[in-house]
């Protein structure tokens, strides 16, 4: 609806209408009286109709999809545990103990200090 192209480059299937919805504000409005918004209820209903629909059909075959998908090599817990992101310790957790610098990194040095490598 935003840009007004579809999926294949043309116009969307939506854009006819919502551009009659937003031809309905043009005509019957203007900065002073914006009383002939009444107007456009039912072109706005139908357009709101038609994105009800499109939404219905969408969530339809997404969970048409879903069903016929099997789950049964979807992972467990215990092998998302496997991954390392859980059940770490806290020497593996404790990101101070690495090549990030310190405050004392940044602190000045004198004439004879050589600057630390890690």
């Amino acid at each position: 609806m935003a840009s007004g192209y579809g999926l294949g480059g043309g116009p969307s299937r939506c854009f006819p209408f919502w551009q009659e919805v937003l031809a309905c504000y043009v005509v019957n409005t203007n900065s002073e009286d914006d009383s002939g918004k009444k107007k456009c209820g039912p072109v706005l209903e139908d357009y709101y109709e038609k994105e009800a629909a499109k939404v219905l059909a969408l969530q339809h075959a997404y969970r048409r999809k879903e069903a016929e998908t099997s789950r049964d090599n979807a992972p467990s817990a215990g092998d998302i545990r496997g991954l390392g992101l859980l059940d770490r310790n806290s020497e593996e957790v404790d990101i101070r103990k690495g090549p990030l610098p310190t405050l004392s990194d940044n602190a000045p040095r004198g004439q004879g200090d050589k600057p630390r490598v890690h």
